[in-house]
Formats: structure tokens, C-alpha cells, sequence
């Protein structure tokens, strides 16, 4: 059996130790068992709502929160959350306004961590030096980045290291072993691994699949592994759970957002809460079957 070091070993800056931030903290909280990151578009339906969603994640069982920033052009991402985007855009968020949620959030939950995800080029117009210190000062733990592919990320993680913020890459079902060196070097916090070939929420893998893709990931690399794209319901987050070290579930709550802003729900946050907590029920339940 090869030699597994705990998960406090596995979160830093590729195969180095944690920097014992939360992240670490929150994936050695939790082990044995998965972790369930929630991602929601930040300022979805509103800036104003954006808040009492996050406490709602929290209260609902999401142990690590993915606030997506929104961007007219979301390549990567299928007609769920390019709607959140355009509602999101369309209530005038910004990625200063974004930052000063986090800020808010983090003074009323300094444990949760958040991972800021989207696409390079509001990073760059805000301008990376910037980015970095202001997030960084709003208790954000990272950021994914899309579209930024491993020789380009020159442009942006050197100010992320300086600041103590994670850059965490993403590999998919065609990161093949010569590709995934490059994805690996420089990344940190956790890896994300793209299920399914193609845009968010468009298709879900089957168990096997993941199983062997979290089991090839897990030989090369001493991060944990999160899992996401295509899980949209309790049973698809158990199947993930039972094999990797975190499950992404977006659409399906950014999908019950849209679905409830436009009735004119009352009480959004609490749909929310409700739907995470049958995903949390769900992935703690899950039985483990870790690749050795």
C-alpha cells in the first residue's frame, strides 16, 4: 500500500506541507470522509441576497464555498450558471463589491473556507498586484481560475503566493500523465477534477470512471482531490463522496436561485439551506472507498 500522509500534508503549494490555513484546517476537520464544496454566482439574484445565501450554504452543511464572479463570457459553463452570471451581472456586481461580501462573511464566519472561482480577465482588469492584496485582506482562501492554463499563470501566481492565496488548477478526463506534471507544479490547496468532459452541469460520470480517475490523480499527487461538474443531486454527491476527498455540487443550486427569484420566493436562503442539507446528509452517509 503506498504511504498516505494525512490530509494536513496534502493542501500546500503542489507537493510541499500545508501552510496550516483554512483550508488545512477544514479538510483535516472533516477526514475521513468527503467534503462538500457549494458554489453559487456571486450577486445572484442580487448583491444584496449574495450574504444571507452564503450563511445559508453554511447552515445547510457546505464545508467549503466556491462564490463564482461573474463574467459576461463564461466558456466553461453550461446555461445554469451562465444565467446566474447575466442575473448576477444584470444586479450590478462587481468584483469589488464580491470582495467586500467576503469581508463581511469572513467577520461573521472566520472558519469557512472561500474560494473565489471564474475567469482571468476581471483579475487582470482589477489588476493582479490589487487583486491579490484586497482579497487576501477579505479572508478569501484562493481562487479558480478557469481559463488560465498552467504557462500562463505567470501573470497572476506569483501576487497570489505572496499573499498566501491558493491557486487551485483544475484537471479533466483528458489531462493525460504527460499534461498533468504541468498541471501539478505550482498547484495548491486542493485539485479539482472536471468529471465530465465539456461545460458545468451538462452531463454527469459514472462512479467507475471517477473511481479511476480520483485513484490515477491520487498516485501523482498529494492534494486532496475534489470532484465536480454534473453533480446535481444527493445520490450522484454519495457516489463522488465514496471516492474522492471533496464533491463540487453548483448548478443545481444556482438552477433552485434562479427558480425561486423568479416566482418571487420568499425565503431564497432557506431553499437553499434545505437543498445543501440533503447533499450534506448525503455525502456524510457516503461509504469510503479511497484508492490505496
Amino acid at each position: 500500500m503506498r504511504d498516505r500522509p494525512g490530509i494536513s500534508d496534502r493542501v500546500g503549494i503542489g507537493d510541499r506541507p500545508g501552510i496550516g490555513d483554512r483550508l488545512a484546517r477544514r479538510f483535516e476537520a472533516v477526514a475521513p470522509r468527503a467534503a462538500l464544496i457549494t458554489f453559487v454566482c456571486g450577486g445572484d439574484p442580487s448583491p444584496e441576497l449574495t450574504p444571507a445565501i452564503l450563511d445559508a450554504l453554511v447552515a445547510g452543511g457546505a464545508d467549503i464555498i466556491e462564490l463564482g464572479m461573474p463574467f459576461s463570457d463564461p466558456m466553461a459553463d453550461g446555461p445554469s450558471i451562465q444565467a446566474g452570471n447575466l442575473r448576477a451581472l444584470g444586479a450590478g456586481v462587481t468584483l469589488a463589491k464580491l470582495l467586500a461580501i467576503v469581508a463581511a462573511f469572513r467577520g461573521r464566519d472566520s472558519d469557512t473556507p472561500v474560494i473565489l472561482m471564474g475567469y482571468v480577465n476581471p483579475v487582470l482588469a482589477y489588476g493582479p498586484d490589487r487583486f491579490a492584496r484586497d482579497a487576501a485582506a477579505a479572508g478569501l482562501d484562493g481562487v479558480i481560475l478557469v481559463d488560465l492554463p498552467p504557462e500562463e499563470a505567470d501573470e497572476v501566481a506569483p501576487q497570489l503566493g505572496a499573499h498566501g492565496l491558493h491557486l487551485i488548477r483544475l484537471a479533466t478526463p483528458t489531462t493525460d500523465a504527460r499534461r498533468l506534471p504541468a498541471v501539478l507544479a505550482g498547484a495548491s490547496g486542493f485539485l479539482y477534477h472536471v468529471a465530465v468532459a465539456g461545460i458545468t452541469g451538462a452531463n454527469s460520470a459514472a462512479e467507475a470512471e471517477v473511481a479511476a480517475a480520483v485513484g490515477r490523480l491520487k498516485a501523482a499527487t498529494r492534494l486532496p482531490v475534489a470532484v465536480g461538474f454534473g453533480v446535481r443531486t444527493p445520490e450522484q454527491a454519495a457516489a463522488i463522496a465514496a471516492h474522492a476527498d471533496a464533491v463540487v455540487v453548483g448548478s443545481a443550486i444556482v438552477d433552485l436561485v434562479g427558480a425561486a427569484a423568479a416566482r418571487g420566493a420568499n425565503d431564497i436562503p432557506g431553499e437553499v439551506a434545505a437543498f445543501v442539507a440533503s447533499l450534506a446528509a448525503a455525502v456524510r452517509a457516503a461509504p469510503r472507498r479511497l484508492a490505496a
